[in-house]
């Protein structure tokens, strides 16, 4: 298999843009997506970041010849500066740096640079933020109003009930649920295989209530693919539209977000405020901090103490409201 073959479509638009990507960044690539096995809209990502770091070089340089092992903590900096008036937030701004230091530390380990200095870099400090999330009574009424859509028994109805509870029962990305195939889900022990970030497998238990509602989907989705006719349709993909293709990831975003504006409008929820609600409703239940990182697939707990975060917000606010020398 060649570069150019691997190399994501986002740097194959055309010959010249291909052409164009410096060929230690095009290796760079390719070793992300053949040796490290990333998945490919992480190294679309990379791509981006790298192209414009390049681009910006090229610029700050002057146009005067340059290379990697010339580049110093000044052109870094100037780099976030750049990013920074383009108006980037700081998560972005960080994706990036983080970026050029992994292109550094593999140009490093290939004795093309004597040493990084991404390393020398503060990445920008970000801003501490709550996530969004459903309280207890929110996710009632989400429900309620979801299964009085699925009981008029329209397909679509039936399956949008069946991702809101699968969703909320198993904390899992949009990503992981759009790409799920029917031999993921066992029926019968109650649990899905999902496949994360850097294609990473795990098995997550699926409740009573996210059954039931998925059992009723694939019985519509067997009707649907019957009457569809033999050889019609996607019969490996767990989530179809009407057309019996795979349902897209902004057919699940629409069809989740037309529920959550209902809830609440103006609160900004989305699709990933259910992965926010599930991880919050477990740890205010009680659930193992060090048991709730592996449902939600996070590589480190610190990660997951957001959920905690929020829970301990809340009590002040409570306590503010109540206690009569808050």
């Amino acid at each position: 298999m060649t570069r150019k073959q691997i190399l994501p479509r986002v740097a194959r638009q055309d010959d010249d843009a291909t052409s164009a990507l410096d060929p230690h960044i095009a290796d760079y690539l390719v070793h992300l997506a053949k040796e490290r096995d990333v998945s490919p809209n992480t190294v679309r990502a990379y791509e981006r970041d790298l192209r414009e770091f390049g681009e910006f070089l090229g610029r700050y340089y002057g146009g005067e010849g340059w290379t990697w092992q010339g580049v110093d903590r000044l052109a870094m900096r100037g780099f976030l500066g750049h990013l920074a008036k383009r108006g980037l937030g700081k998560r972005s701004m960080s994706r990036a740096l983080s970026a050029v230091r992994s292109f550094y530390r593999y140009l490093h380990r290939n004795e093309i640079v004597d040493a990084n200095p991404a390393r020398a870099v503060g990445a920008p400090k970000l801003d501490k933020h709550l996530p969004g999330y459903l309280d207890r009574a929110q996710i009632d009424l989400l429900f309620q109003m979801a299964e009085v859509r699925a009981w008029e028994g329209g397909f679509a109805d039936v399956r949008n009930l069946a991702i809101l509870e699968l969703f909320y029962s198993t904390g899992m990305r949009l990503s992981e649920l759009q790409g799920l195939s029917r031999g993921d889900i066992d029926l019968v022990t109650q649990q899905v295989k999902v496949r994360g970030k850097g294609r990473k497998e795990r098995i997550i238990p699926v409740g009573d209530h996210a059954m039931l509602a998925l059992r009723n989907y694939e019985a519509k989705r067997d009707e649907l693919l019957r009457n569809l006719g033999r050889g019609a349709g996607d019969r490996n993909a767990f989530f179809l539209a009407r057309t019996g293709r795979r349902v897209g990831v902004r057919a699940i975003q629409k069809a989740v977000s037309r529920f959550l504006d209902q809830i609440d409008e103006d609160a900004g929820l989305s699709v990933h405020s259910l992965r926010h609600s599930f991880a919050t409703h477990l740890l205010d239940a009680g659930a193992d901090l060090r048991a709730v990182p592996e449902l939600l697939a996070h590589a480190s707990i610190s990660t997951t103490q957001i959920y905690t975060h929020t829970s301990v917000e809340r009590l002040k606010q409570v306590y503010r409201k109540a206690h009569p020398r808050a």
